[in-house]
């Protein structure tokens, strides 16, 4: 997480649109969004301003910019005893929604039998694939690619035309790397 998507976070929790922020902290809305999406930085005066506008004390949101998450483990022994809800998948991801910024990551493990819900709204993505345990088919377009134990891929997204489905007699592990 970094501080453009910490200010972003506070001010939909307080259901404030752009343009009410940058009112509030004298500044425009443009600006307002380059800041939420890390493409300029704000003064000292200017932060002061848009905490002010979005309820935060400017001491808790450098705080948590300070403490965010640099780095998460997911242990092998984290991928036994899995309750699989209704859905045959469970997803374990490596960061939250809000600290994802240009790329996304998860170990999945999918039931026999089951399938992966593609992502939506993706377009010119990539993605990987690496399969820790058992075995899957990636439909990618016309063709099925049966992917092994120990096997990866790197293919482009194509949303419309494209499943990972679990087709081994026990509970597939893969990694899952994409763009975003």
């Amino acid at each position: 997480m970094n501080l453009g998507t910490i200010i972003r976070r506070y001010r939909k929790n307080n259901k404030l649109t752009l343009k009410v922020v940058a009112d509030r902290a004298g500044i425009s809305e443009g600006f307002l969004s380059q800041i939420e999406n890390n493409v300029n930085s704000p003064s000292v005066d200017t932060l002061m301003n848009i905490c002010s506008a979005i309820g935060i004390n400017a001491s808790e949101l450098l705080t948590q910019v300070e403490n965010q998450e640099k780095s998460v483990i997911i242990r092998k022994s984290e991928w036994e005893d899995v309750d699989f809800p209704k859905s045959g998948f469970v997803t374990r991801r490596f960061f939250p929604p809000e600290s994802r910024e240009v790329i996304d990551s998860a170990v999945i493990m999918i039931e026999p039998g089951r399938s992966i819900p593609v992502r939506k709204n993706v377009k010119n993505c990539q993605e990987v694939i690496a399969v820790l345990k058992g075995r899957v088919i990636l439909t990618h377009g016309d063709a099925d690619h049966e992917l092994k134990e120990g096997d990866s891929i790197h293919y482009r997204t194509e949303p419309e035309r494209q499943k990972v489905y679990n087709n081994s007699g026990s509970c597939s592990i893969i990694l899952w790397v994409g763009t975003i």
